[in-house]
């Protein structure tokens, strides 16, 4: 019984996790209009945080009460999640996401950097503040990158932001903190019930759960005729939560980095990377490809169940 109720906070909590997240997304993309941020500008930035918040949300809280194994977890399991499930789905459903821009210009590039400064930072088991400042100028450079020669729209063509945007972004924020609390003490809970790695749980469940944002923005654009949208969120979304998720908990407790995840997961998230960059590199990702990432998310998947499994055992 204690089981299911810790299951059933989880569910609960994950699910006032993303309302939360997406209240505060909302009224911060309104507010940026309305101080002349270009729409293009938004989507790289606050849209991209927006989905990575959750995961930002849980690894702080996490490090508070003393689980940062789940921090480095949360963000392998995320970015691995975005690119084989997330962006495997949309190139089956839509058949051919064609891209709109060469992400060759910026966006492979920052990725496979942050992806492969990950695995040197963490490769000895810890991660320092040092290399936590190395993070943050990571997105410092890729933030002013984007930002660069924006188009600003006329205050004309701006929307108004009034206080209820301003009172959304409070409530969103304050509700992000309130449930990533609960999802941790539930995850806490549920690893302790079955002796289960809270690390193993935020491989999957807590991966799983976190990018649903990310699902959810991709198959909507990809329904609207726009995949090439999704293609650019995931990539946002990684940067982020390699570069942020991983420096910003870090200033609250020392991060435990577990073995397991350096030397098989950390690496897959690489491949995935490297595979993401190759795949893209003609401007179109095509359904046959989307399955080859969907069968590499499957294989991760069944090797999370099956070292849950042994450990139980």
């Amino acid at each position: 019984m204690e089981l299911y109720l810790q299951i059933g906070i989880f569910v609960v909590a994950i699910a006032a996790l993303l309302w939360s997240s997406d209240r505060f997304v909302e009224s911060a993309e309104r507010i940026g209009l309305s101080l002349g941020i270009s729409p293009f500008i938004i989507g790289v930035t606050i849209v991209a945080f927006g989905t990575s918040l959750p995961e930002l949300a849980t690894s702080i809280v996490s490090v508070l009460e003393g689980t940062s194994q789940i921090v480095v977890g949360n963000v392998v399991g995320s970015n691995i999640t975005n690119i084989a499930l997330v962006l495997g789905l949309t190139a089956v459903v839509v058949k051919n996401i064609d891209l709109d821009y060469n992400l060759w210009h910026i966006d492979i590039p920052f990725l496979w950097g942050s992806a492969f400064l990950l695995y040197f930072a963490v490769m000895d088991g810890t991660l320092s503040f040092f290399e936590c400042f190395l993070f943050l100028g990571g997105i410092i450079i890729f933030l002013a990158y984007s930002f660069k020669d924006q188009d600003r729209p006329d205050k004309e063509d701006r929307p108004g932001a009034g206080a209820r945007d301003y009172l959304l972004l409070l409530l969103g924020g304050a509700g992000v903190s309130i449930s990533a609390s609960y999802v941790i003490d539930a995850i806490t809970g549920i690893s302790q019930i079955l002796n289960i790695a809270p690390s193993v749980i935020a491989l999957s469940a807590v991966a799983v759960g976190t990018s649903l944002p990310e699902v959810a923005v991709s198959l909507a654009a990809a329904r609207k005729g726009k995949a090439s949208i999704a293609v650019g969120n995931a990539i946002g979304s990684n940067i982020f939560n390699t570069f942020i998720v991983m420096a910003i908990p870090r200033f609250f407790g020392p991060l435990v980095i577990p073995a397991e995840i350096i030397s098989v997961y950390l690496p897959l998230m690489i491949v995935m990377t490297i595979l993401l960059g190759v795949m893209s590199n003609n401007r179109k990702i095509t359904r046959w490809e989307g399955y080859v990432l969907l069968l590499f998310y499957a294989w991760y998947f069944s090797a999370i169940v099956e070292e849950g499994s042994r450990v139980v055992g």
